[in-house]
């Protein structure tokens, strides 16, 4: 089966936010805003996405 691959872009700041989703985003990949990742698709990613979905935009590959 093929992977599903996504794009996930950072459009908020984790400024005044909780420091463990500064971490998450982190092992997204992310750190500032704008930046953008290509990630596969997995649980781990959908539960980082999850904790951190008001801060970014999740576009399908």
């Amino acid at each position: 089966m093929a992977e599903k691959k996504i794009i996930v872009r950072q459009i908020g700041s984790c400024i005044r936010r909780n420091k463990k989703q500064g971490l998450y985003l982190k092992s997204l990949g992310l750190g500032k805003i704008g930046s953008s990742k290509e990630l596969v698709m997995d649980r781990s990613v959908e539960k980082l996405i999850e904790k951190v979905s008001h801060i970014v935009v999740v576009e399908q590959r």
